[in-house]
């Protein structure tokens, strides 16, 4: 066997292996599901695992609560965004307690100041929240799509 064909053939073989070894990643990851939802003791709430594949193509976003003076009252601020509303007109964002981790947590609306929301009451300053992927988010755990309980 001459050099150039032991190269070629030895090529061969390789990305032969190579693209059987991608299969099986992909296969892996095809069977891997993109988000596990626990419920959180007796509440209604559902805490939600995203895979890092999962939140990379949500894109998920989040900014911090902050504390702001509005009027002359202490207010919460978090971006539009990251409100989400239910069937009730109740409101709600969704904070990111750990990297991949996202729970639901119940808001009140003082007003809507442009792009920020003006919270009366809410999660703690320094929380983040999820401000791309909330609406994802609501649909993965109530089961829009078949992906929610």
């Amino acid at each position: 066997m001459t050099r150039d064909r032991f190269v070629h053939v030895s090529g061969t073989i390789m990305l032969g292996l190579a693209l059987t070894a991608c299969g099986q990643e992909a296969a892996e990851a095809a069977d891997e599901q993109p988000a596990i939802l626990e419920e959180v003791g007796d509440t209604e709430l559902t805490r939600i695992t995203l895979t890092a594949h999962a939140a990379e193509r949500l894109d998920i976003q989040t900014a911090v609560v902050a504390p702001v003076s509005a009027d002359g009252e202490e207010r919460l601020s978090i971006p539009y965004g990251a409100v989400v509303w239910d069937a009730d007109g109740g409101t709600w964002a969704y904070t990111a307690p750990e990297p991949l981790v996202y729970l639901r947590a119940e808001i009140t609306l003082d007003r809507i100041d442009g792009d920020r929301a003006l919270l009366i009451d809410g999660p703690d300053p320094g929380t983040e929240v999820v401000v791309v992927g909330a609406a994802e988010l609501w649909g993965t755990e109530h089961g829009v799509g078949g992906s929610g309980h």
